[in-house]
């Protein structure tokens, strides 16, 4: 079994461009005494690469490339498997699309083919190829700065007040500056509940927390909370018991954001249906929470249209590295902003993963970069500017 690995990324602006026929000859040696082969092109800015091989030989290549400072940016397009190899005769071999009409360079790069079978445009592999030379996805190519371009540095001021019971994490614009909303969450549930008894203690920790963060919450904040899917449909009068603790906790309806996450079985569809409908006709937002974690979404999207999506950490973690995972975000954008939905990103750890979702339009963020666990909201600031 053969592992193939393509990937695009961007000459660094200092490395000049008459290094690539001496690059090219020591990385055919490498990949040779690797068993690995493929194809090189190169359009004045930037690489894209098709490797061929044993899944280890490949592997080693690629973590050699992704370590290289000569370019930067580096974007795994598709890891598949094969049973032969596409180009087999070069351990690289580069195209040049500066020295080839854009037509040429296509059919060049398939009589270069030493598969068995006649190489065509169809195989997925190629597409990516055609795509690249093409230039149909330049729009995409987000040029994210190196994370030690910024410094975040921590706000006592925009931090929340503690509440007993309950721990607050901000939700924020980080260009902006701003907390545009906060998420309650209470204390952990005992261990060993299951069924309604699971659902009518998530009910009591809502409503709780409701009770504790109207004591913290600003007049004009939005608040968050979680609540379990099930909890909707199984307690009796849930919504009703909800909107009055919102009442009591001297909150308004139109302050709360109510997440239920993508991961959980939501086995009643039409009765939580009902539910959101109670929900919005009180003035209560919905969320679906770690959308893109589960197999419901797009479902969820057409029952429910809610109000918000929270991208969870399984999407957006190395998102700056990941062509699938960029993809899946790309189609979720286009999707909501049709759809009017807001989306926020949560589970940022890395600078890279910020500045990637937020050239993609996403401008709310939740996460250890900017709010570590008890610790002050942190906005990002140049280094120069520090």
């Amino acid at each position: 079994m053969l592992t193939t690995i393509i990937y695009r990324s961007h000459l660094a602006d200092d490395v000049p461009v008459s290094i690539l026929p001496g690059m090219v000859e020591k990385a055919t040696l490498l990949n040779a005494r690797h068993q690995v082969t493929g194809i090189l092109l190169f359009n004045g800015t930037h690489f894209f690469q098709i490797l061929e091989g044993p899944e280890q030989g490949v592997l080693d290549i690629y973590g050699r490339i992704c370590a290289d400072r000569r370019h930067h940016n580096v974007v795994e397009l598709m890891r598949d498997y094969s049973p032969s190899r596409r180009f087999g005769n070069h351990g690289m071999e580069l195209f040049d699309l500066r020295h080839h009409p854009r037509g040429s360079v296509l059919q060049a790069v398939l009589d270069r083919g030493t598969s068995k079978y006649r190489l065509t445009y169809d195989d997925r592999g190629l597409q990516f190829l055609r795509t690249f030379v093409e230039a149909r996805e330049k729009e995409n190519y987000f040029e994210v700065l190196p994370a030690d371009y910024w410094d975040f540095v921590p706000d006592e001021n925009g931090s929340p007040a503690p509440a007993a019971g309950v721990t607050f994490r901000p939700v924020v614009d980080p260009l902006g500056r701003e907390v545009t909303a906060l998420e309650a969450i209470p204390d952990d549930a005992p261990e060993g509940l299951s069924g309604d008894a699971m659902y009518v203690y998530n009910l009591a920790a809502v409503t709780g927390a409701l009770h504790r963060a109207g004591r913290s919450c600003p007049d004009d904040m939005m608040l968050y909370l979680s609540i379990l899917p099930g909890t909707l449909v199984s307690v009796p009068d849930a919504v009703g018991r909800i909107v009055r603790a919102i009442d009591s906790a001297e909150l308004v309806p139109q302050q709360i954001i109510l997440g239920v996450s993508e991961t959980e079985v939501i086995s009643q569809l039409e009765a939580f249906s009902a539910a959101v409908r109670q929900l919005k006709q009180a003035g209560i937002s919905l969320s679906v929470d770690n959308f893109g974690d589960g197999s419901a979404g797009l479902s969820l999207l057409a029952h429910v249209q809610p109000d918000r999506v929270r991208i969870g950490a399984a999407i957006v973690r190395n998102i700056h590295r990941s062509g699938p995972r960029q993809a899946v975000v790309h189609a979720v954008l286009r999707c909501c902003s049709a759809l009017e939905i807001n989306v926020i990103a949560a589970g940022i750890e890395q600078p890279e993963e910020w500045m990637w979702l937020e050239a993609a339009g996403v401008t709310d963020f939740q996460g250890a970069l900017f709010t570590a666990e008890g610790a002050a909201v942190a906005w990002p600031e140049t280094r120069e500017a520090v």
